[in-house]
C-alpha cells in the first residue's frame, strides 16, 4: 500500500492485470511498488502454464516483502466470438447485406460464424448484433435454417476474433462454461483469493458456480461481474450472493445504453455499500495509458469520480498486462486516488459516510459502536482481530476517515480484506491472552509507522479471539498502556 507525503494511507486498492507485459520480474515488482494491491488473471487469455508462472512472481514478491497481495481469477464465462476472418480483415457498411451461418467455418465478407453452437437459433428477427464492442452494428432481417440475414446499421473494420454482443437476446446458455469449470478448478488447486464470474444473468447463474465450489470444500471468494443488462433485474439478490462486485462497464456499455453506464455504475456502487460488499469499478480506466505516457483528462476524471462514487477498488486491464507503460499507469491512478481522497478528507473530515443501511446482528452492531467510539474520540485507526474478515467488511463499509486495521492468523483472510477500502491486513499469530494481545498490536503498529505511543486507537475483538463469528468486544486502548 503506497502513502502520500504526509505518510496518509492511500484507502483505495488498485488492482492489475497480469500479463506478458509482467512477466518480467523487475517490471511486476515495479507495480507493486507503485501501489498494485491486487493482481488479476484473466484466464480469457494465456495458458495454464502463463497462469502459473505469473502467481509464482505474486508470491515470490509477496513473501520477500511480507505483503498479502490477493490474486482473483476471472473467468471468461459465455464469451461470443466471430471465428478466424479468412485472408484479411474487412468492412462492412451501412447497408451491406451479410448472413451468420451455423459452423465453425471462417469469416467471409457475406458470410460470418461465432464460436457459439446455437447462435443461430437464439436470434430472432429484429434482434441486434453488436461486433467488436459496438463498433459495428447489425440488425438480423431474416431466419431461415442455418442461417440468419442481417443489414448492418453501423459499418466498420471486422477481423479475427472480435467479440460479440447480443443486447437483445437472453441466451440460454449457463453462466459457467465447461472452460469455465477447468480454469475454476485451477484456481482452487493455486489456492487464489477470488474467482469472477463474468456475464452473470440471473441468480442461478451464481448458485451454479457456488455449486461448484462446495463440491471441492473450497472457500474461494466469487465476485460478480454486472456487465449485462439482465443482471440488472436481480442486481440485490446477486449482491447478496457474491462476496465482492464488479462494476465490468466494456461489456455493460455494448449491452445498455452507453449514457447510462455512468449512472448505473453509481447504482451499483451505493447499493453494494450499503450492505457492506466491496465494488470494483473496471475497464478501460486508463487506456490511453497502454501506448502513451499520459492519460487523458477524461479517463483521470473516470478514476477520481469512481472513488467518489465509493468504490472500493479501481482496476487496470489492458494497460498493465500489455502495456508499455504499466508501471507509469499504476502511479496515474495511485495519484488521483491520492488527490481524491485528500479532497474528501478537507471537505468531510470527520463526518459519519451518510447513506449506510442497518445492518442487523451482533457483529454489525459491534463494528457500529467502534464507528461511533473512533469518530467521536478522535482515534488515529480501528484494529480488528479477525478470523475471517466479516467484521472488518462491516466497518469498512461505513468509509471511516481513519485507517481500519485487521489482524488475523489466516494468511488468506489478510489476502482477501486488502480488497477492501481503507483496510490493512496484518498477519500476526493466533493470540487468545488479551495482555498478549496488546503487546503484539502495539509492536506491529509502531513497526508499521501506523500510530504512537499514547495514540487512541478503538479495538474489536472477542472473548474468544479464535472463534469465527465470536466478535463481542469493542474498547478504547492507547498505544504502550497495558490492556
Amino acid at each position: 500500500m503506497t502513502t502520500d507525503d504526509r505518510d496518509v494511507p492511500i484507502r483505495t486498492k488498485i488492482i492489475a492485470t497480469l500479463g506478458p507485459a509482467t512477466d518480467d520480474p523487475e517490471r511486476l515488482a515495479a507495480l507493486f511498488e507503485s501501489g498494485v494491491d491486487i493482481c488479476r488473471l484473466n484466464f480469457s487469455h494465456g495458458t495454464a502454464e502463463d497462469h502459473a508462472r505469473r502467481l509464482q512472481l505474486v508470491r515470490r514478491w509477496a513473501a520477500e516483502h511480507d505483503q498479502p497481495v490477493a490474486v482473483i481469477g476471472d473467468l471468461c464465462g459465455p464469451k461470443i466470438r466471430l471465428n478466424p476472418v479468412r485472408g484479411e480483415a474487412f468492412e462492412l457498411a451501412p447497408g451491406d447485406v451479410v448472413r451468420f451461418a451455423r459452423g465453425d467455418d471462417d469469416c467471409t465478407a457475406d458470410r460470418l460464424t461465432t464460436n457459439f453452437p446455437t447462435f443461430v437459433d437464439e436470434l430472432e428477427v429484429g434482434h441486434r448484433i453488436y461486433i467488436d464492442d459496438g463498433l459495428v452494428r447489425l440488425l438480423v432481417t431474416g431466419h431461415e435454417g442455418d442461417v440468419l440475414t442481417c443489414t448492418c446499421t453501423t459499418g466498420g473494420r471486422v477481423s479475427s476474433r472480435k467479440g460479440v454482443n447480443l443486447p437483445d437476446t437472453p441466451l440460454s446458455t449457463p453462466a459457467l462454461t465447461a472452460k469455465d469449470r477447468q480454469d475454476l478448478e485451477w484456481a482452487i488447486e493455486h489456492d487464489l483469493d477470488y474467482v469472477a464470474l463474468s456475464f452473470v444473468r440471473r441468480p442461478e447463474d451464481l448458485n451454479g458456480l457456488r455449486t461448484v465450489i462446495d463440491k471441492r470444500e473450497s472457500d474461494i471468494g466469487v465476485i460478480v461481474k454486472i456487465e449485462k443488462a439482465e443482471a440488472i433485474e436481480h442486481l440485490d439478490h446477486l449482491i447478496s450472493r457474491a462476496d465482492a462486485v464488479m462494476v465490468a462497464r466494456g461489456d455493460l456499455g455494448v449491452e445498455m445504453d452507453v449514457w447510462r453506464v455512468p449512472l448505473m455504475q453509481k447504482t451499483i456502487t451505493a447499493r453494494c455499500r450499503a450492505v457492506g460488499k466491496p465494488v470494483i469499478v473496471a475497464t478501460q480506466m486508463l487506456q490511453s495509458m497502454v501506448t502513451s505516457p499520459m492519460p487523458t483528462r477524461a479517463e483521470v476524471s473516470d478514476v477520481a469520480n469512481a472513488i467518489l462514487d465509493g468504490a472500493d477498488a479501481v482496476m487496470l486491464s489492458a494497460e498493465t498486462a500489455v502495456g508499455t507503460y504499466a508501471s507509469v499507469a499504476v502511479t496515474m491512478m495511485d495519484r488521483v486516488a491520492r488527490a481524491t481522497e485528500t479532497y474528501q478528507r478537507e471537505r468531510h473530515g470527520l463526518e459519519p459516510a451518510p447513506f449506510v443501511a442497518e445492518i442487523s446482528g451482533t457483529t454489525a452492531a459491534i463494528a457500529r459502536a467502534a464507528v461511533q467510539a473512533a469518530l467521536q474520540l478522535d482515534a488515529c485507526l480501528v484494529a480488528v482481530w479477525t478470523a475471517t474478515g466479516e467484521t472488518v467488511r462491516l466497518l469498512a463499509r461505513h468509509r471511516l476517515p481513519i485507517p481500519v486495521v485487521g489482524l488475523s492468523y489466516n494468511e488468506r483472510v489478510c489476502r482477501r480484506l486488502n480488497l477492501l477500502y481503507g483496510v490493512i491486513p496484518l498477519r500476526v499469530e493466533p493470540l487468545s491472552n488479551p495482555a498478549e494481545m496488546a503487546r503484539v498490536l502495539d509492536a506491529r503498529l509502531l513497526a508499521r509507522q501506523l500510530a504512537s505511543p499514547g495514540d487512541a486507537i478503538v479495538v474489536v475483538t472477542s472473548t474468544r479471539p479464535r472463534t469465527p463469528g465470536a466478535t463481542n468486544t469493542t474498547l478504547v486502548h492507547r498505544v504502550g498502556d497495558e490492556l
